[in-house]
């Protein structure tokens, strides 16, 4: 595999992956069309696992044979398999979005906001076992990626055919005033009447857009957008120009864009920067076809399909390509009806040419280095420790956020292994960042069992001094159908004190929860998949993002709407360790605007972190078992007897530390009883 930062100041045209995303679509996300209070319910405190009530597992491997191979297909009646995992409930949409792809999600207090090509739709989860639809607001756009801050609500939208009226007829005018392409601002102070406050318009639309409250201004909030649809023509946005920044330089290409939203006057939303974080970057090392595409592509060339070349790469050129160059060729020949044997052999002579022409490569005429990309996918934005990561195309940025308004590069990886850079999550302290590949767009099949474990997967660095180091690998093991769309897509973290355990989905591939702790050794400790959708062919569906919020999982599902788990204990997680993640709270989560967790102290999280070194070997077992019987002893005790107990034991475990193997642990768990018996 190769990894580079390269440093070649090259701005010639478009990057070819940013024009095969749009000519071939095979670019990120999921396509439009698939088959036709404080009172969240949990369990109370009380009643949570305990130090002297929560024995601890053995961890032991995931089921063997997997159960998620082989599953049923189905729409609503798909067979299903979960791992260390609880389905509370799953909820069709509503009846103006079925058949249309569910997106991404965002929460506010006993609210799930789930984006919809549709438009959006808001779910009250206050019961997790059957959430109740509040508001279905049709309002079409592409791909309706959905952020909330205070009472105001995000939404991207970047096809064509959004409209600013939020009307349902699309725009049919290839140059159109009427058409929305960037971001939505709605008035959620009463979230069953949504109020559409303004919109910001950007050359590019937004693909994903994400907000970033920064620590030091309490009067705005910044919108990130992140475009990658082609430049609009500057009759239907004035300022947007598609030339390559060395040609112009107001181009909107290798830029994204930063809005700044006025809390207190939210129509006044605007564009303050374009920042260039691209700059310097250089087409990133590519990976060939995996052994399944490439049979694809044999069956395809001898049933006398056109094949096309594109960086070294064949690819199978789709009819809505290949067929209005074949009418052209009957029209220039002054004759009409269907194209003859003549003008396909004429076209297939003809097309190396063409794809040069329009992807370059392939004349001889680029001596130099290629561009790298134009834009990026996602960015997730983590304010508390003032960095970002940025997956854009062909690179995995760091960027510092100190100055929200114009943010900073500190480094860029590629690696060829990886394909389309996606999506990003920092661990809670903020020395690891995870990048997910969406290998094939999202649209394909990319779990098959032939395909490279390294490809379609999560790439795991470790951060040091604003730098990034590669440490491994993880993807979702169970292999899937060739008629299922599986590939890395959007998680977040689960809030297990101690460690760095997260929930990620994989289209068709289901759901995953990892531990990448060791970031070279990540481990799969639970999961829910479901068969195909369809049984005889490739149909959209599958989990496109998945959050923990307040001890909830929930899943937008692309086809089947709304899914809630929660975690079962088990010998890789501990009844003490969800106990203890569910004692944080938010008040509101946009995964992309990352949140930092703190835990309050509580005798469920000093037993997370007895049960971690119990797990790991990291404390003697005599003496875990001794600092088991102090801790159900004090919490069996009240007022000052308990404080008592409980500072005697904080500072007979601070000096174990000293003689253990996981001293750093033992520190934890010390810390984490003296705040207990300061609370007490």
């Amino acid at each position: 595999m190769n990894r580079l930062t390269l440093t070649t100041n090259t701005y010639t045209r478009w990057s070819t992956t940013g024009l095969l995303v749009v000519a071939f679509a095979i670019g990120a996300c999921a396509p439009k069309d698939i088959a036709k209070d404080d009172g969240m319910k949990s369990p109370d405190m009380a009643d949570m696992p305990t130090t002297q009530q929560a024995p601890m597992m053995k961890p032991e491997g995931p089921p063997s044979p997997d159960p998620r191979v082989g599953l049923k297909a189905g729409l609503f009646d798909a067979g299903e398999a979960l791992w260390n995992m609880k389905m509370l409930s799953t909820t069709p949409p509503p009846k103006d979005f079925v058949g249309v792809t569910n997106s991404d999600l965002a929460f506010k207090g006993n609210y799930a906001i789930q984006g919809n090509y549709n438009g959006v739709i808001v779910w009250d989860i206050s019961n997790p076992t059957k959430p109740t639809l509040v508001k279905d607001y049709l309002c079409p756009a592409s791909q309706s990626d959905v952020s909330v801050y205070g009472n105001l609500l995000f939404v991207s939208g970047e096809g064509l055919g959004g409209r600013l009226d939020c009307g349902a007829d699309g725009v049919q005018e290839s140059v159109s005033h009427e058409r929305l392409r960037g971001i939505r601002i709605f008035d959620i102070t009463d979230i069953k009447n949504p109020k559409y406050v303004s919109n910001v318009q950007t050359c590019r639309g937004s693909h994903t857009h994400s907000v970033l409250k920064d620590p030091n201004d309490d009067e705005n909030v910044y919108v990130y957008i992140s475009g990658s649809a082609p430049v609009r023509p500057e009759e239907e946005l004035p300022g947007c120009v598609s030339a390559s920044p060395d040609e112009d330089p107001n181009s909107a290409l290798f830029r994204i864009e930063v809005i700044k939203v006025p809390l207190a006057n939210p129509k006044a939303a605007a564009i303050v920067s374009s920042p260039r974080i691209f700059e310097n970057l250089v087409a990133p090392p590519t990976h060939g076809q995996a052994p399944a595409d490439k049979a694809v592509i044999e069956e395809a060339r001898a049933q006398g399909k056109f094949i096309v070349t594109i960086q070294g790469n064949d690819y199978v050129a789709p009819d809505n390509f290949v067929a209005p160059m074949l009418a052209e060729m009957v029209k220039q020949r002054g004759a009409e009806g269907e194209p003859t044997a003549a003008d396909s052999s004429a076209l297939r002579a003809a097309l190396p040419g063409i794809i040069a022409q329009r992807f370059g490569g392939g004349d001889g005429e680029d001596d130099g280095p290629q561009p790298g990309p134009t834009q990026c996918h996602d960015i997730t934005l983590y304010p508390a420790i003032g960095l970002a990561g940025g997956a854009c195309e062909g690179y995995g940025l760091l960027l510092d956020i100190s100055d929200p308004v114009n943010p900073k590069r500190l480094d860029a990886v590629a690696d060829s292994n990886f394909s389309y850079w996606h999506s990003a999550t920092f661990n809670n302290d903020g020395t690891k960042v995870l990048f997910s590949d969406e290998w094939g767009g999202g649209g394909q099949p990319k779990c098959r069992a032939t395909d490279p474990k390294e490809w379609g997967a999560d790439a795991i660095f470790t951060l040091s001094n604003g730098k990034m180091k590669f440490d491994g690998y993880y993807k979702m093991s169970a292999p899937q159908t060739p008629e299922e769309n599986c590939v890395a897509h959007n998680g977040s973290l689960i809030p297990i004190p101690g460690r760095d355990v997260m929930v990620q989905a994989w289209y068709q591939g289901g759901i995953s929860v990892f531990d990448w702790t060791d970031p070279k050794n990540p481990v799969e400790i639970a999961f829910q998949d479901r068969g195909p959708v369809n049984p005889d062919q490739m149909q959209m569906g599958g989990s496109w993002s998945v959050y923990w919020y307040n001890g909830l999982i929930v899943s937008s599902e692309i086809a089947r709407g709304l899914d809630v788990f929660e975690l079962q204990p088990s010998g890789w997680l501990s009844a003490n360790e969800i106990a203890a993640s569910k004692t944080v709270k938010l008040d509101y989560l946009n995964a992309q605007g990352q949140p930092q967790f703190s835990w309050p102290a509580s005798f469920s999280l000093s037993g997370a972190y007895l049960d971690q070194l119990q797990r790991n070997n990291g404390l003697g077992m005599a003496r875990i078992s001794a600092i088991r019987t102090a801790l159900a002893a004090a919490e069996k005790a009240s007022g000052s007897a308990r404080s008592k107990a409980l500072k005697k034991l904080a500072d007979e475990v601070a000096k174990d530390a000293s003689g253990a193997r996981d001293a750093s642990k033992v520190r934890m768990l010390s810390d984490s009883i003296g705040r207990l018996a300061g609370g007490m």
